[in-house]
C-alpha cells in the first residue's frame, strides 16, 4: 500500500480523558468468557458462578482439644472438694485434636485439666458441658452452602476453603487474551546490537507484565515496521484471536504515523487525542468489534495510557471494580507549572519530613523510563489549574505503599554518584528506610532545610572570598538553626571533554578563545558558582562563553551532552567522565558535605545514614568508582 495516500493528521482532539474512556467501555458488552481450572491454580483468578459446598467442614463431629472425650451428664458430681473418677473405655476416652468423637460421647475435657491416676483411671475436678470443645458437623462449612459469590477474587486462604470442602476445580472468568503490537522502523529486539537511531523495543515486556498485574493473558507480538499493509495485517489478526488490542507507537501526528487511518479503514475510531499529558496522543477505536488502544512510543506517556484504559476495559471483562490507588496530602518542594485545559500527570518523589509529607516533582519528558521507575508517587494537575507554587498544599497518588513512602530520607541539593550507593546499602541494613534525591544545586538544597522540606542536602558551595567551602553560607542562610555540617566527600572537579581532548582545553580562557559549547549547571549549583569564580578570576564575562546558559541539573546529565558532541565542553567530578569515557582535565579538590538539622541527626533516620556513611563497606565502594575520599570520620560542626 502507497504510504503516501496517508495525509498526515496534525492536529489531536482535546477530548477529556474520563469522556474517553467512559465512551470506549459504552461501545464494548464485552461478554466474559468462562473455564474451568484446578485450585491449586486458581489464585486470584474471579469466580464465574457462585461456589457451593459439596460437603460439610468438619463432615462428623471433631474434636477441637487433646484430652478426653466424655457424656457431660456423668460428670456433673465432679467438684474441687469431690473428684470424680472415670473409667477408659466406661466413662471416657483419648481424643487427640481433630479426632472424631465416639457416638456416646458428648464433651471433651482438655488433658491438661484432668488428673491421671492410672493406666485406666483419672480424675477430674470440674463437670463438663454439652458440645464443650467439639466441632459439630459444619461447624465451617455446611453442604450446599455458598462459599464464595459469582465476582469473588479467589486468595490464598480460599483455596484452602474451596478443598476443604472437596472441591478440586472451580469455574472462573476466562482471562481476556490482550494482543501487544510494537511498531516502528527504529526498533530492535533486545539481543540485537544496538546503533545509532536504534532503539530497543522493551515496551512491550511492561505492556505484558501490567497485563498479567491486572488479570489479563498477554500475547506478545513481533515487532512490525511502519508499512501500512504490516501494520494493517498485524490490526486484523489480533483483532481475529485477541479480546483487546494494543498497538504501541504510531498514535501521534508523525510522518510515519499511520495507524489511526488504518484502524479508521478496518474498523471505527473513537478518540484520536485526550486531554492529558503525558500520554494525549491516544488512539480509541474497534476492529472486528474488539477494543483497540493505540498507545504512544514514549514510554512514560504508553504506561499510562495503559492504565487510563486497558486496565478498565480488562476490569470490565473480568466483571471487577476498577483498583483506586491510596492518596494523600503532600506540600510541594518545588513550584509545578501546568497548562491549562490538559490534566498534567507529573511524577513525584515523596518523603516525610517534620510531620508532613513533602513532594518533589522528577523530570516531566515522556521518554525518561526512570523517572517512573524512581517515583514514590503521582501528582495530578486537573484541567483547569495552571500549576502550584512552592509550598502548596496538593493530593498525590502513591505508587508505593505508604510505609516505604515514610521510611525515606529526603535528600536535596547536589548531585552525586555516590548517593544511590548509599541509598542502596542503607537498604541492605533497614528495609524500611531508603534515600530519595532531588538534584536541585547546593543553594537549593539549603532552602530546602530551612523551609523543612530535606532531611539533608549536599553541598560543596565554594566561598570566593575565604577559598572555604560551605560553612559561610550555611551559617548565611540556616542562621538561627540548629544545624550539624558534617564532612562526608573530597572530590576532584574538572573539565568534561570529549575523548583524547581535541580542542585541546586546559582552562576557561580555553572554554572562551575556542567557542567550545560549554555546557553548564543550574544557577546555584556549586559547580555552577566553581565556573562562575573561574570566569571572574579570568575577566571573562558569560556571554564569552558560548551554551553559558544550557542548564543541566546533574554532573552525568553534563557529561553526556559532552560525549555526543565533539565540541563540547563542561564541568564535573570525575567519576561521571569516567563513566561516559570521557577525558578529565582537573581544575580543583572540593568539599562535598551533608547538611542536617541537629534533630534529624540525632533521630533513628540520621544515626542509620551516619552508621552507613562511617562503615568499611561503604568507604570501600566509595573508593573503587574513583575519585573520591570518605571523610567521614572528621569532627562534625555544629552551627
Amino acid at each position: 500500500m502507497d504510504q503516501k495516500q496517508y495525509k498526515r493528521k496534525i492536529y489531536l482532539e482535546d477530548k477529556p480523558r474520563i469522556q474517553a474512556r467512559d465512551e470506549l467501555l459504552a461501545a464494548f458488552g464485552l461478554p466474559s468468557q468462562k473455564e474451568w481450572v484446578k485450585v491449586d491454580d486458581a489464585l486470584g483468578r474471579i469466580t464465574a458462578e457462585p461456589v457451593f459446598a459439596t460437603t460439610s467442614m468438619p463432615h462428623y463431629h471433631a474434636s477441637a482439644m487433646d484430652g478426653i472425650a466424655v457424656q457431660a451428664s456423668e460428670t456433673y458430681s465432679a467438684h474441687e472438694q469431690r473428684p470424680l473418677r472415670l473409667s477408659l473405655g466406661e466413662q471416657f476416652a483419648y481424643v487427640d485434636t481433630g479426632n472424631a468423637i465416639p457416638p456416646q460421647y458428648n464433651a471433651v475435657i482438655m488433658i491438661e485439666n484432668v488428673n491421671v491416676i492410672d493406666d485406666h483411671t483419672l480424675e477430674i475436678i470440674e463437670p463438663a458441658t454439652p458440645w464443650q470443645h467439639i466441632r459439630p458437623i459444619g461447624e465451617d462449612i455446611v453442604q450446599e452452602e455458598m462459599i464464595f459469590p459469582q465476582g469473588h477474587k479467589l486468595r490464598p486462604a480460599d483455596l484452602g476453603s474451596l478443598l476443604a470442602a472437596r472441591i478440586t476445580e472451580v469455574e472462573v472468568i476466562k482471562k481476556p487474551v490482550v494482543a501487544i503490537i510494537p511498531t516502528g522502523n527504529e526498533l530492535i529486539e533486545v539481543t540485537a546490537e544496538p546503533q545509532s537511531g536504534k532503539i530497543i523495543e522493551f515496551n512491550g515486556t511492561v505492556f505484558a507484565n501490567f497485563v498479567k498485574e491486572w488479570g489479563g493473558e498477554p500475547h506478545l507480538r513481533g515487532i512490525v515496521k511502519d508499512e501500512p499493509e504490516k501494520i494493517r495485517e498485524a490490526l486484523l489478526n489480533a483483532a481475529e484471536s485477541s479480546d483487546i488490542v494494543v498497538i504501541n507507537a504510531g498514535s501521534s501526528a508523525g510522518s510515519k504515523d499511520f495507524t489511526v487511518h488504518i484502524i479508521h479503514e478496518i474498523g471505527e475510531v473513537f478518540t484520536h487525542g485526550v486531554a492529558a499529558r503525558p500520554g494525549k496522543p491516544v488512539i480509541l477505536g474497534k476492529i472486528k468489534g474488539k477494543p483497540v488502544v493505540g498507545v504512544p512510543g514514549y514510554p512514560v506517556s504508553a504506561y499510562l495510557a495503559l492504565e487510563w484504559f486497558v486496565r478498565p476495559l480488562i476490569c470490565k471483562y473480568l466483571q471487577i471494580p476498577e483498583p483506586k490507588r491510596q492518596t494523600i496530602q503532600v506540600k510541594l518542594g518545588r513550584r509545578i507549572v501546568s497548562t491549562m485545559g490538559q490534566e498534567d500527570f507529573i511524577r513525584v518523589n515523596i518523603g516525610y519530613v517534620n510531620g508532613q509529607f513533602v513532594a518533589n516533582p522528577l523530570t516531566r519528558a515522556a521518554g525518561v523510563t526512570m523517572s517512573y521507575v524512581r517515583a514514590d508517587g503521582l501528582l495530578v494537575v486537573p484541567v483547569n489549574v495552571l500549576g502550584y507554587e512552592q509550598g502548596d498544599m496538593a493530593e498525590a497518588e502513591l505508587l508505593r505503599p505508604l510505609e516505604e513512602v515514610a521510611g525515606s530520607i529526603v535528600f536535596s541539593g547536589s548531585h552525586d554518584l555516590t548517593i544511590d550507593l548509599l541509598s542502596s546499602q542503607i537498604k541492605k541494613k533497614r528495609t524500611d528506610m531508603k534515600i530519595i534525591s532531588s538534584h536541585v544545586g547546593s543553594m537549593a538544597g539549603l532552602l530546602a532545610i530551612r523551609k523543612g522540606e530535606a532531611h539533608v542536602a549536599g553541598v560543596h558551595l565554594l566561598d570566593p572570598e575565604t577559598k572555604e567551602y560551605n560553612l559561610s553560607y550555611v551559617k548565611k542562610l540556616l542562621d538561627g538553626m540548629e544545624i550539624v555540617l558534617y564532612p562526608f566527600l573530597k572530590r576532584k572537579q574538572g573539565w568534561f571533554l570529549p575523548p583524547g581532548n581535541p580542542l585541546g582545553i586546559e582552562s576557561v580562557m580555553d572554554v572562551a578563545e575556542k567557542k567550545a559549547h560549554f555546557v553548564n549547571r543550574q544557577r546555584g549549583a556549586g559547580t555552577r558558582i566553581l565556573f562562575d569564580l573561574l570566569l571572574k578570576e579570568a575577566v571573562l564575562t558569560p556571554d564569552q562563553i558560548t551554551g553559558y546558559n544550557r542548564e543541566m541539573f546533574s554532573h552525568l546529565s553534563v557529561a553526556a551532552e559532552v560525549k555526543g558532541n565533539p565540541e563540547a565542553v563542561g564541568i564535573g567530578i570525575f567519576p561521571a567522565a569516567r563513566a561516559m569515557g570521557l577525558s578529565f582535565v582537573p581544575i580543583a579538590d572540593e568539599e562535598y558535605d551533608l547538611v542536617m538539622t541537629k534533630e534529624f541527626f540525632e533521630s533513628e533516620k540520621g544515626r542509620m545514614l551516619i552508621s552507613v556513611i562511617q562503615s568499611d563497606e561503604f568507604r570501600q565502594n566509595v573508593e573503587k568508582i574513583g575519585g573520591y575520599e570518605v571523610v567521614a570520620g572528621a569532627m562534625p560542626k555544629i552551627c
